[in-house]
This record gives structure tokens, C-alpha cells and sequence, in this order.
């Protein structure tokens, strides 16, 4: 198994102190940065846009993987490129047009990424994982931090790895929701490429030993 990744969630940052979060996320020696955006539509809460990620872009060098949790990302997939972004994920329950989106991200010259709720059964994806540079498998509900995590989600890590394996696919598989110093391990273990923490990360009780 390849060495996973840390993705520190900037939701769970201090927004009156980002630069004192991106330091502390370069010290911790993290692989990405993830920044949620919520648009009070596809999730109850409304979190940042373009001009808090353009304003942060400076501050490290670390990838961006900005998870679109709106409607239609597809509109504004482009402006979130040009804000910084090195990775869009966006949610397959929120677009029709799962392949165009897929296309559009990468003729920005950027990775694209689709991520699923706790609801949304693996095999939906059937038809795009060939395409997709990154799964990001959420195992609580999106919208807020803080959650538990699901035990049941942890089974489609498992399932995505299995595909990976068979058709030999190329994808990261991500894990969002719930992931502390009691959950890491089991992500870790069931294939989780990208590991995303958020409230553990930034108050320090989780202990990052991969």
C-alpha cells in the first residue's frame, strides 16, 4: 500500500487566521490542502468563495483540492481554476452531466475529482471512473464539521479500491468526514489514498504516523 496523504480541511481553520493555518498545514508536512465550499443550497451552510482561495493561493505551495459542495458546479469550475485551484471535486448528486463536468475541469488544465454522500451507492460511478483523476468517498453528511463518521461508508474505500485493482484504474481515492485518532487507522487500512481531517487536525488530537 503507497503511504497516504494528509489533506488538513481549512473548514475547521481559524478564518480570522488562515495564514497561521496554511503555516501550521506546511509544517505538519500535508500532501493537500482541502477547501469546502458551501453554497447554503446543496448544503445548509454558506463557507467561502473564489476571493478568500485567490487570497491564500500565495501562501503555500501545496496543492488545493477545492471540494464544490453547490448546485451546478459546472458554472463555476472555471472561476475557482483561475482562483488557485489545482483540484476540483465536485458531488456526482449535484450535476447531470458527470463526464462534460470531468472534461471541462480537465480543459482547464486542472485534476478532477467526484465525491458521493453517505446515500450514494459506489456503483453510480461506474461510467466515470476511468475518467477521474480522484473519489472522495464523504463519511458524514456534508455541511458540517465536527461530525462522527459513518462506520457503513468505510466499506465503499474498500469497494473503490477493489475497482482500482481490477480495471486498472488510476484514481486517488479520498475520505472526508469524522476522521480522528479513532478512525484514521480503519480509513487508512480499507485503501484511502487522501486522508481529510479537519476538527482533529486543527486542534491536534490527531496523531499522523503513516
Amino acid at each position: 500500500m503507497k503511504k497516504p496523504v494528509l489533506s488538513p480541511s481549512l473548514l475547521s481553520a481559524d478564518f480570522a487566521n488562515l495564514a497561521a493555518a496554511m503555516k501550521m498545514i506546511e509544517a505538519k508536512g500535508a500532501g493537500f490542502v482541502h477547501i469546502d465550499v458551501m453554497d447554503g443550497q446543496f448544503v445548509p451552510q454558506i463557507s467561502y468563495g473564489q476571493p478568500v482561495i485567490q487570497s491564500i493561493r500565495p501562501l503555500t505551495k501545496i496543492p488545493f483540492d477545492v471540494h464544490l459542495m453547490t448546485e451546478k458546479p459546472e458554472l463555476m469550475v472555471e472561476s475557482f481554476a483561475k482562483a488557485g485551484a489545482d483540484w476540483i471535486t465536485f458531488h456526482c448528486e449535484a450535476t447531470v452531466h458527470m463526464h462534460r463536468l470531468v472534461q471541462q475541469i480537465h480543459a482547464l488544465g486542472k485534476k478532477a475529482g467526484v465525491s458521493i454522500v453517505p446515500s450514494t451507492p459506489v456503483h453510480v460511478l461506474d461510467e466515470i471512473l476511468s475518467d477521474v483523476d480522484l473519489v472522495l468517498v464523504m463519511t458524514v453528511n456534508p455541511g458540517f464539521g465536527g461530525q462522527t463518521l459513518i462506520p457503513s461508508c468505510v466499506n465503499k474505500i474498500s469497494q473503490l479500491a477493489d475497482i482500482r485493482r481490477e480495471k486498472g484504474y488510476n484514481f486517488l481515492i479520498s475520505v472526508d468526514g469524522g476522521v480522528n485518532d479513532k478512525t484514521v487507522q480503519s480509513v487508512v487500512e480499507a485503501g484511502a489514498d487522501v486522508v481529510v481531517s479537519g476538527s482533529a487536525f486543527f486542534n491536534g488530537s490527531l496523531k499522523w504516523e503513516f
